[in-house]
């Protein structure tokens, strides 16, 4: 169990912790870890290069700390000062407890089986075979681990997470070949306003859409799409992302990939990755006009296929006039004192 932000494990951990005063759990959790900071992780990973002493050899890394999964969200809620409560009882199956945690928190199905699998037995270094007998160091402790890794967060140095990875765990999709909004076979919907207000005001605004901030218009549709999307299977709305002012092409944003995020060309540009019966782009443009005015150009695009595609579009299109006109609207007066 690795501890840091960005790591899979402390993200899901948290997301726990976070989200659930009482929590009903499996008897596993009473399984042993030895949990590890992300630094001592990248310590190790670099003292074992070009070391003669661990060429062709395996080792197990671990903590100072040996503790329960209990133990461990115990801790959490203690360095964030919540009040938690913990029954373990002995009636959840493994695919029950998958289920439960994917539904609570922002992991993928796939990932809450594997951490769900890893409950049932302890992970506790084998001394035999610990790396401490090769590279001697001093580890941090677990709530060490976690006090610098809310620092990071707190302080917006998170420089990757887990769920930049692939919402299908796979490279089945190229995305540079979705940069481009295709022309033909689409559905659109266009909104458009000019406006006076500074251009990096707008800018900041739109850079911070999702997460937290949400998406400035009915967010209770937003958020029961994403849970329509976690209960098919999808990654949801709870993936957030990963910092709350910076985007970067590659970066996950609830349930859309930024694939285009240049403030020069004032431009953002987001892949859709909830489960949906064709493909759909969001795209927010800054056009510049002579007079001193600009114009904010919002464009959903949508790619249906077949039958259901078509059907799924028309289904949703009388929202699209309350989600995407307020959305464009509150983008512009966001921030703006009366």
């Amino acid at each position: 169990i690795i501890i840091g932000s960005g790591s899979a494990s402390f993200e899901i951990i948290r997301d726990i912790v976070e989200k659930l005063p009482v929590m009903v759990t499996p008897r596993w959790l009473n399984s042993r870890c030895q949990p590890l900071g992300v630094r001592d992780v990248v310590f190790y990973l670099q003292a074992v290069l070009d070391n003669p002493a661990c060429l062709g050899r395996s080792f197990d890394v671990g903590g100072p700390d040996i503790l329960t999964y209990k133990e461990m969200l115990l801790g959490l809620a203690a360095e964030r000062g919540y009040r938690r409560w913990i029954v373990t009882v002995p009636v959840l199956t493994p695919r029950l407890s998958s289920w439960w945690l994917y539904l609570v928190t922002s992991t993928s199905f796939s990932l809450a089986q594997s951490l769900v699998e890893s409950l049932k037995n302890d992970t506790v270094a084998d001394p035999a075979r610990s790396i401490a007998r090769v590279v001697p160091h001093q580890c941090m402790s677990y709530r060490a681990a976690l006090a610098l890794a809310f620092q990071r967060i707190e302080q917006n140095e998170v420089v990757s997470s887990w769920s930049d990875a692939l919402s299908s765990g796979t490279l089945r999709q190229n995305y540079m070949d979705a940069i481009q909004i295709p022309k033909h076979g689409m559905f659109f919907d266009r909104q458009k306003r000019t406006f006076t207000r500074p251009v990096a005001e707008v800018l900041d605004n739109i850079w911070r859409i999702g997460g937290d901030r949400g998406w400035y218009k009915t967010d209770w549709l937003w958020r029961i799409r994403g849970l329509m999307d976690k209960l098919v299977g999808g990654v949801g709305l709870r993936r957030g992302r990963r910092s709350p002012s910076r985007l970067r092409a590659g970066d996950p944003l609830d349930f859309w990939r930024v694939l285009v995020a240049d403030r020069t060309t004032k431009r953002l540009l987001l892949y859709a990755e909830m489960k949906l019966p064709g493909e759909a782009w969001l795209q927010f443009r800054i056009v510049d006009h002579a007079d001193g005015t600009h114009t904010l150009e919002q464009l959903a695009a949508y790619r249906p296929q077949g039958l259901l595609g078509r059907l799924y579009w028309y289904s949703v299109l009388p929202f699209h006039g309350i989600i995407f006109k307020g959305m464009v609207e509150n983008l512009l007066s966001y921030g703006v004192k009366s």
